[in-house]
């Protein structure tokens, strides 16, 4: 299965980091309050980051690496050519 590494931009300025097969619903689930707890009190706002071509376990250990950046660490990563999006800045 192709699991992916996603972040969402939130609308209190803050980036979640997570793993899916399907961004579509997951994003839908955390926009309805049925994914991560983190989204108590929180809308998300964009997907900004979205790297793909993981099986389960690379994208735990890659989800990981990411949490434990800065947050203008993830911004320079938002804005690099791993991003399968096309963000340039937040």
């Amino acid at each position: 299965m192709d699991w992916m590494v996603y972040i969402i931009l939130c609308n209190d300025n803050t980036l979640y980091t997570g793993i899916t097969t399907n961004i579509e619903k997951r994003f839908l689930q955390h926009a309805s309050n049925r994914g991560a707890k983190y989204f108590r009190g929180r809308e998300p706002m964009l997907l900004v980051y979205q790297e793909s071509g993981h099986d389960r376990s690379s994208a735990t250990k890659r989800e990981f690496a990411i949490k434990k950046l800065s947050k203008l660490q993830k911004n320079h990563l938002i804005s690099s050519h791993c991003n399968e999006l096309k963000i340039t800045e937040l």
